[in-house]
């Protein structure tokens, strides 16, 4: 046995978490500052912290850039694209045209999410890709007593999307990074209870989740969902409220952050 109580922290980074971020999740400062005081409260009792980090390129297949339409314009930020707007010619891939087609196909065959184009986030090497100053300080305070937290990073390969930590939405055969990650899940399954937390709830944390139920049943009755330390993106909550439906089915517990008692 690893440990007892370990911390599952789903990109709780600057551009998702500062409201000077390009993708500022609402609320998601506030969840800071409340998974923070947590993880200070508790410190002595916490044996594992992951953090995950969404880290894109610019030329990434859910950044403007990599569209256009008839007249060379980019899509603005959170505008869907399916594969009929691609066949009009409402929208083109300027790059591997014949594999983003391929992937926006997949995506509505998958029937999760549909494919959405989202501001220039978590750029890497960028401000916006570090963990949130807030959390980093507490993770620091917590590392003094001798253990170290581990970042997980993801989102790198440009023609994917990868919402949750586990695997790309729909993984590329010659990129192992964007398959099933089942030494981490099997990491995690080692501890006797997992809190989750991080953002955002309806997309990445939701994705994570997801994840967990699908790949690793055994990880499922030791997670603790910290429902007050994870923000919707505005107007998106209802593409993850059924998976966390399924998870309180399967037994998933959901605790606030001042409810916890490791």
């Amino acid at each position: 046995m690893a440990g007892k109580n370990a911390f599952l922290i789903i990109d709780a980074q600057y551009d998702f978490c500062n409201p000077k971020g390009a993708l500022f999740v609402p609320g998601a400062d506030e969840d800071m500052v409340r998974l923070s005081k947590l993880i200070r409260a508790q410190a002595h009792r916490i044996d594992h912290i992951v953090v995950t980090l969404d880290t894109h390129p610019v030329i990434d297949i859910s950044h403007p850039v990599f569209w256009q339409d008839g007249t060379g314009n980019f899509p603005p930020p959170f505008t869907p694209i399916s594969t009929d707007d691609i066949r009009s010619g409402r929208w083109t891939p300027r790059y591997h045209k014949e594999k983003a087609i391929r992937y926006v196909e997949s995506l509505e065959r998958q029937g999760e999410f549909g494919h959405f184009i989202w501001p220039e986030h978590c750029l890497w090497g960028s401000r916006g890709a570090a963990l949130d100053d807030t959390l980093l300080e507490a993770l620091l305070q917590w590392t003094r007593n001798g253990n170290d937290y581990q970042a997980v990073i993801k989102g790198t390969h440009p023609l994917t999307e990868h919402f949750g930590i586990f695997k790309a939405q729909i993984p590329i055969a010659e990129a192992p990074e964007t398959h099933l990650n089942r030494p981490l899940l099997d990491q995690l399954a080692t501890y006797k209870q997992v809190y989750l937390a991080g953002e955002a709830k309806s997309h990445c944390v939701a994705t994570s989740l997801k994840q967990i139920l699908d790949h690793a049943p055994q990880l499922t009755p030791k997670l603790v969902v910290l429902e007050d330390c994870a923000s919707d993106v505005t107007g998106l909550g209802h593409l993850g409220d059924p998976i966390y439906a399924e998870a309180r089915r399967q037994g998933v517990r959901f605790s606030k952050s001042t409810e916890v008692e490791l």
